[in-house]
């Protein structure tokens, strides 16, 4: 408890309420000196602005009280532009409500998300400031604004996830100190999913979250914050059966909201139900588009880029090479994107490089390039890094070996760079990435021992950390790649073991699947052949082109005719 507490010194209760009105507001300079977004509230969802059910009871007015919920409603979803929007409103017409400045600061958090920017953390530091000066306010409300004060201390000093860690500490003493406050309860589980070690494969931390989350579900299903944390705490290989009831719920509890219309198909994408997250991420995208028109973005609005990403995945895994490409060239048609972040330059990079590499184009994979030109790739190592590997994979099946080399070389120094940067999560990514890399050189050099243990290595890297929420898999999964070298080397019992394992982790990938049954079938084990080639045609888009299918198709037919003559 000692460690708990140096995070976090709740201040002396005041007598007063703080948001009833009527006590000393802050001066106009400081207000105006936060920037805060201001407006209509603006959704593109369904048009009654249904985001879920909030309670969450702070003192004040019944309007302050409404337009409180209402905000935080739309923070549960990460709507956090227009929950900016609530939060100001409150504080135009009460400026002495202390809560709404922890709004604000929350706001501009983004647990779950890229770090906030510099300009994000000056106003969260500037609102907690405000809120701190405001001397009438409860005890609870103190708490409140002091675990996320925790967050913004020393900013320009202490890296990011140690900031997330205070931040869960403070809120684990806030809900030990107020066991029945539901809101307190929620925010301690984004906290500990916030917090949580990326390496840490007993998910601990989600666990504990999921404990907090599951008690409360049943009695509020349509708390946004609820169902949208129990889908991020079980987003995970082996446990994400665990959030389909929420997320099958989510999108209705929150249709007003493009990323409760998104966040369900990271469940789907775990489970690989392809038809389900097909049909949400459209949805979100439209929501997205219609968000951008609405507010006048410029270009397109980041939520858009990420839903297509998931939508790309999922036609791919389908099979339908004609619905990816058609979204494909949608994307290359997008130059202005906003706010510029790392969810659109993973898109950019991820989309067209996965869609070579499942289809196995090689020729289209050599001539990637970082597109649209004009955006700053400089910012974003790890996502150039997806160009240089899948141009690599390539050159090496187009017998370029010394472009192959090349490509190395720039991925060896990107991931240099993010060691210097100490991002060690992104860092990893492109070690997996340079391993695997340096696997099928070697493979064209016809050091195969070599290669088979740089390919094994590389996918037990991969298999000890845990994919960036960003994305919906691996722009090519390390062991599935490890199988495929394996199949070329013809130890095909290897191989089929190494598909089998992928599935497990990502169940229903149209080329682990075609690989174990391809395996299966060599192997002359007609059951897993056939087994796995069903499961193929069950998932795959009828008017799919992938040659695959007709290997499946035929084998299908001649067990099926082999059937027949033996029943005769």
């Amino acid at each position: 408890m000692n460690d708990i507490r140096k995070y976090l010194i709740f201040l002396i209760p005041a007598i007063l309420p703080a948001c009833s009105g009527g006590h000393s507001s802050p001066s106009r300079e400081a207000l105006d000196q936060l920037h805060l977004k201001k407006g209509q509230i603006i959704v593109c969802g369904t048009p009654d602005k249904e985001f879920g059910i909030v309670n969450f009871d702070i003192t004040g007015s019944q309007e302050v009280k409404n337009d409180f919920n209402t905000a935080v409603e739309l923070l549960h979803s990460f709507e956090y532009d227009e929950a900016e929007k609530a939060f100001a409103k409150i504080i135009d017409e009460s400026p002495e409500c202390a809560m709404a400045y922890w709004g604000v600061a929350m706001c501009n958090f983004h647990p779950l998300w890229e770090p906030p920017s510099e300009a994000d953390l000056k106003k969260g530091s500037a609102a907690i400031a405000i809120a701190n000066s405001i001397k009438q306010r409860s005890r609870l409300e103190s708490a409140y604004i002091n675990a996320v004060a925790s967050y913004y201390k020393d900013w320009n000093s202490t890296d990011a996830h140690t900031r997330c860690v205070h931040f869960e500490k403070a809120m684990e003493l806030l809900h030990e100190q107020y066991p029945t406050d539901r809101e307190a309860a929620i925010f301690y589980a984004l906290a500990l999913d916030a917090s949580a070690d990326p390496m840490d494969k007993t998910y601990a931390h989600q666990k504990e979250a999921g404990r907090i989350l599951d008690s409360m579900y049943k009695s509020s299903p349509n708390h946004p914050g609820i169902i949208h944390y129990i889908i991020h705490t079980y987003d995970y290989p082996g446990i994400a059966d665990l959030a389909l009831p929420a997320a099958r719920r989510y999108a209705e509890v929150a249709p007003s909201s493009a990323h409760a219309l998104h966040m369900p198909s990271h469940i789907f994408t775990r489970l690989g139900l392809w038809d389900e997250s097909i049909q949400l991420n459209t949805r979100s995208i439209e929501a997205a588009q219609c968000y951008a028109q609405s507010t006048g973005v410029k270009g397109h609005w980041d939520e858009e880029l990420h839903g297509l990403d998931y939508l790309i995945y999922a036609y791919l895994q389908k099979g339908d090479i004609q619905a990816a490409t058609e979204q494909l060239h949608y994307l290359a048609t997008i130059r202005d994107v906003s706010p510029i972040n790392f969810k659109e330059a993973y898109t950019f990079a991820a989309s067209p490089c996965r869609s070579a590499l499942e289809n196995k184009n090689w020729s289209e994979a050599a001539l990637l390039s970082l597109q649209p030109s004009s955006f700053p790739w400089g910012k974003f190592p790890w996502q150039e890094a997806i160009i240089h590997f899948g141009r690599l994979l390539g050159a090496i099946h187009t017998a370029k070996l010394l472009i192959a080399e090349k490509e190395l070389v720039r991925l060896d120094t990107l991931h240099s760079l993010l060691v210097r940067q100490a991002d060690a999560y992104k860092a990893r990514q492109v070690e997996i990435q340079l391993i695997a890399s340096q696997a099928w050189i070697a493979h064209a050099k016809g050091s195969d021992t070599e290669a088979l243990h740089l390919m094994e290595t590389a996918a037990n890297l991969e298999d000890s950390t845990s994919k960036h929420p960003v994305t919906p898999g691996e722009v090519l999964p390390a062991r599935e790649l490890y199988g495929d070298l394996l199949f070329e080397l013809h130890q095909n019992i290897a191989a089929f073991q190494e598909y089998k394992a992928v599935l497990k982790k990502c169940p229903n990938r149209f080329n682990s699947l075609f690989g174990a049954g391809r395996t299966a079938e060599i192997l002359s084990d007609t059951t897993n052949a056939g087994l796995y080639y069903r499961q193929l045609l069950a998932i795959a888009n009828p008017r799919s082109t992938r040659p695959e299918l007709n290997t499946a198709r035929a084998f299908s037919a001649r067990l099926s005719s082999r059937r027949f003559v033996k029943n005769q």
